[in-house]
């Protein structure tokens, strides 16, 4: 996680600067004895469980699980990469950061440059609207509804229909025509030269979350086809990895913990202009994992609303899955036939839209709603292909009691058993065994073991019995993957004779449930008795654990070479077997 940055200036840093202060700076923090609490604003809650921990110099929510240190919460709040929170808090704490090594200056100046030329295109194509060339571009943005205030903070603009406009535009700004090209706004003619991409199109840019301009998405002013262009993807644009409007939106989403998603522009533009600001477009594309994990970070409840044409109907069902998987509640609003949220919004109004978002349909309803529309569910072979269909999605929900209420509805839905539901159930098992033990088996931190994360809890705060801890154990000695990870990390600072208390532990780890179990751990209670003794006693409890699992592995793999009659093979095991019983 470092990058670039010596660890001696991370840890000057964070010396110099007080989490509690920082936090306070987001979030109103109470005193709660030597800590202080608040709500957690990464997920809703009621009841205060966000504790912030002046002397360990970190955070942890109770509720939701995020932890971290000063650099991870500007991470998790205000969406930053990690360097870009370490120069936030070296402004703050006024430590110097050295300087950029050439080859990512490189690099830097590379995306840099892209990011000014789209910032340069956006502002030309904003002012051609002023230009009588472009009077259709602009009434058409009037005639939709579409405010001289919104086109202003969406900078939206127009390309004329000149050949070489915006070329000669960022001409006379000395801007290379190679670095024009690369950044997806020009085309190389087949004789030699260039012209420009977006010819006689409104221009709507493309922000990132820093509201930095992407790239942009074009309509043409009449109905020849495509209607729609978009930039190609560039080292700075993705496709597939932003939403549009996340930017303005974000902060709405965050408050209402919700997110209305739509498929276009101006699907956006008409809704948000109207007041509904939590709302993001997904540029008329299915969703992906990473856009919906780009939402999560916002909020885990969702409401999806598209054209109801079969087109959005199929786009809808293959997203649904994706919500699913990733933990999100995900509601779907179905518009009547012909209006898309554009148009619903400026004939009935932000008033009626709102009500039909609170009226949204819930995944297992939207799914089964259209599903009965393309299978007879009166013929038993339309009963197997619709559940064929639903019974992947319900097994996706992690809560057993939800999954069992869907069966049974499902059941009553078909006319058929719950248990011939079950079957289908264990034959999906067989049939992907992967993606339905993700979707079933229990989350790993329900599988801790609470001596390992008691042992952990004294490593960082009882320094001095370390040492002990290292002459017992191995890193391997421990079950959890993350326990093992730490251990080790912690071993390896002991040899070095540095610190390692748990908020510079995290400048080296990226995975957050390893930063969530440094979290977790650092704010067990301890036993007041005897620290060295409890110390002993789980050293002695973590050994005998992996004896135990050592042997259950042995048994279980003595059984298969029985079964399958490898003589060879089950003398190692019995050998080993017992030699392990003998220690």
């Amino acid at each position: 996680m470092p990058g670039k940055i010596p660890e001696n200036i991370l840890e000057d840093i964070l010396g110099r600067v007080d989490i509690a202060e920082i936090i306070s700076g987001y979030i109103p923090l109470k005193r709660a004895g030597r800590n202080f609490k608040a709500n957690c604003p990464f997920h809703h809650e009621k009841t205060a469980s966000f504790m912030v921990s002046p002397d360990r110099q970190i955070y942890h929510c109770f509720g939701c699980g995020k932890g971290g240190n000063a650099f991870r919460f500007l991470m998790d709040y205000e969406r930053l990469g990690f360097l870009e929170a370490v120069e936030t808090l070296a402004k703050k704490s006024g430590v110097i950061l050295p300087e950029v090594k050439p080859q990512d200056a490189k690099a830097l100046s590379f995306s840099t440059q892209l990011f000014k030329i789209n910032e340069l295109a956006s502002v030309f194509y904003a002012q051609n609207l002023n230009l009588p060339a472009a009077t259709q571009a602009k009434d058409y943005f009037l005639k939709r509804g579409i405010n001289p205030e919104s086109i202003k903070t969406f900078k939206l603009g127009a390309a004329t229909d000149k050949w070489d406009g915006l070329i000669g535009y960022l001409k006379v700004k000395a801007v290379p025509l190679s670095l024009i090209e690369k950044a997806g706004l020009i085309l190389a003619k087949e004789n030699g030269g260039y012209y420009d991409r977006f010819r006689s199109r409104l221009i709507f840019p493309i922000f990132d979350i820093k509201s930095r301009v992407l790239g942009f998405g074009a309509r043409v002013l009449d109905n020849s086809l495509p209607k729609y262009i978009n930039s190609p993807e560039t080292p700075i644009y993705v496709k597939g990895k932003n939403l549009y409007g996340l930017n303005f939106a974000k902060d709405a989403i965050r408050d209402n913990d919700s997110v209305v998603i739509v498929e276009g522009y101006l699907d956006f533009l008409m809704p948000y202009q109207e007041g509904l600001q939590n709302i993001v477009a997904s540029l008329g594309t299915a969703l992906t994992t990473e856009q919906v994990r780009l939402l999560k970070r916002y909020t885990h409840n969702v409401v999806m609303v598209y054209d109801p044409d079969t087109a959005g109907e199929l786009a809808t069902l293959r997203s649904l899955d994706i919500f699913v998987e990733e933990g999100l509640n995900v509601k779907v609003v179905s518009l009547p036939q012909g209006f898309d949220p554009d148009l619903f919004v400026r004939k009935n109004g932000i008033a009626a839209f709102r009500e039909k978002i609170a009226k949204a349909s819930s995944l297992f309803d939207y799914k089964l709603n259209v599903l009965k529309l393309r299978h007879n569910i009166n013929e038993t072979e339309g009963k197997a292909r619709l559940a064929c269909e639903m019974l992947p999605t319900i097994n996706k929900f992690e809560d057993a009691v939800l999954k069992s209420e869907y069966i049974r509805r499902l059941s009553e839905e078909l006319k058929v058993q719950e248990a011939a539901l079950w079957e289908e159930i264990k034959k999906l098992k067989a049939g992907n065994e992967k993606n339905y033990s993700k979707a079933i088996s229990p989350k790993k931190e329900a599988e801790v073991n609470p001596t390992e994360k008691l042992l952990i809890k004294l490593m960082l705060e009882e320094t001095g019995l370390v040492s002990y801890i290292k002459e017992n154990l191995t890193p391997d000695d421990f079950q959890d993957e993350r326990a093992s990870r730490i251990v080790g990390l912690v071993f390896e600072f002991l040899e070095k004779g540095r610190e390692f208390g748990p908020s510079m532990l995290m400048n080296h780890i990226d995975e957050e449930d390893v930063a969530k179990f440094i979290c977790e751990s650092a704010f067990l209670e301890v036993p007041s008795e005897d620290k060295e003794k409890v110390v002993v006693n789980c050293v002695q409890r973590i050994k005998k654990e992996k004896v135990k699992v050592h042997r259950e592995r042995l048994h279980e793999q003595i059984k298969q070479a029985q079964h399958s009659g490898d003589e060879e093979q089950l003398n190692l095991l019995m050998h080993e077997f017992h030699d392990l019983i003998k220690k």
